[in-house]
């Protein structure tokens, strides 16, 4: 017997909605990847882009557990020397609160082109609104932990 693959042309892509209200980061963040990848679906190849659009509404109200919101350190660097900037997820959830899903979710794809690919089929909002409306995107829900 002969295992098939999935082609570029075969692949069926959804959109989903998930509202990050009351959420935990890692494990909404985890979720989202599973979603972004393709892992539910029949067809996954890990080295294929099979997964469906992911659009997140409301991220500034995800949440953290323990003192993750204080001491949670983000990092990054301008490009010149002594450029090594840091915030704390509590003034980066006030700034950027995209960021903290984006981060989170990025760390779980591929370290590559796919997931280069992977990821540019994430969109996040803060707030409820979003620009998506024409995709017609079903609402997904999360499991509670």
């Amino acid at each position: 017997m002969k295992t098939l693959h999935m082609s570029a042309k075969n692949i069926t892509r959804r959109w989903y909605l998930v509202d990050a209200d009351g959420k935990i980061v890692g494990r909404l963040a985890c979720e989202v990847a599973n979603l972004l990848r393709g892992k539910r679906k029949p067809t996954f190849s890990p080295f294929l882009d099979v997964g469906d659009h992911v659009v997140i509404i409301n991220a500034e109200r995800v949440r953290f557990t323990g003192k993750k919101l204080k001491q949670k350190t983000y990092y990054w660097h301008s490009g010149y020397p002594g450029g090594l900037k840091s915030t704390t997820a509590e003034k980066m959830l006030v700034r950027r609160p995209e960021r903290i899903l984006e981060h989170a979710i990025r760390g779980m794809l591929p370290r590559n082109k796919l997931g280069d690919a992977i990821f540019s089929k994430l969109k996040v909002y803060a707030g409820r609104v979003h620009p998506h409306q024409a995709q017609q995107p079903e609402t997904f829900k999360v499991p509670d932990k």
